[in-house]
């Protein structure tokens, strides 16, 4: 069992001990299948990856064209993000998501691992936050972490709960099963997209 000094995931310090002592059990080390699949039926788009970890996501959508930034807000995360990006290494920002602008209108912004990251507290921020990046149509579009264990994180959400969160300012468009899941998530994730609406 890892013991840890730092116990308030809201803190970049909770997620910079747990980066520098390589205890990452949400890191799947590369990019997961429904993603693969939504970049293949998209234009490219423009898109922000919030708590971005180590970052694969970053390189397959840059690969592909697209035109993404990768935020964090621990500094340990975001050397993890450059190191695993290479030559997009400047696309992994270190930022605080409730106060990073965009320089360009976001058409997308992908959820992985971010919402459960964080307390349970803090979902209305993170909620109107991504209402506010994002322009009538544009899309969230993600891993949603279903489940009610009291304990995290990751910290789960009922789908109650999340729809409760999201429709007064999103649609959603998309809610597959996912194939692919690490252990922590397995079971318990769904791919999901929201339109933004007008």
């Amino acid at each position: 069992m890892v013991d840890f000094a730092q116990r308030d995931p809201s803190s970049p310090a909770f997620w910079d001990e747990r980066f520098e002592r390589r205890f990452t059990p949400w890191d799947r080390g590369g990019v997961p299948q429904a993603l693969r699949d939504f970049a293949a039926a998209s234009a490219p788009l423009t898109t922000l990856i919030p708590g971005c970890g180590s970052a694969y996501e970053l390189a397959f959508l840059a690969d592909a064209g697209w035109d993404a930034v990768a935020i964090d807000f621990s500094p340990a995360a975001v050397a993890a993000g450059k190191a695993a990006v290479g030559p997009h290494a400047a696309r992994v920002v270190e930022a605080d998501f409730f106060a990073w602008q965009p320089q360009r209108p976001l058409q997308l912004i992908y959820e992985r691992a971010f919402l459960c990251a964080l307390p349970r507290a803090m979902r209305p921020r993170v909620a109107a936050r991504w209402a506010a990046l994002l322009a009538p149509g544009a899309l969230l579009a993600g891993y949603f972490f279903l489940d009610d264990a009291p304990k995290g994180p990751p910290f789960g959400i009922t789908r109650a709960e999340l729809e409760a969160l999201l429709e007064a300012d999103f649609e959603c468009v998309a809610d597959d099963a996912v194939s692919d899941s690490i252990p922590v998530f397995e079971g318990k994730e769904r791919w999901m997209a929201w339109r933004r609406r007008p």
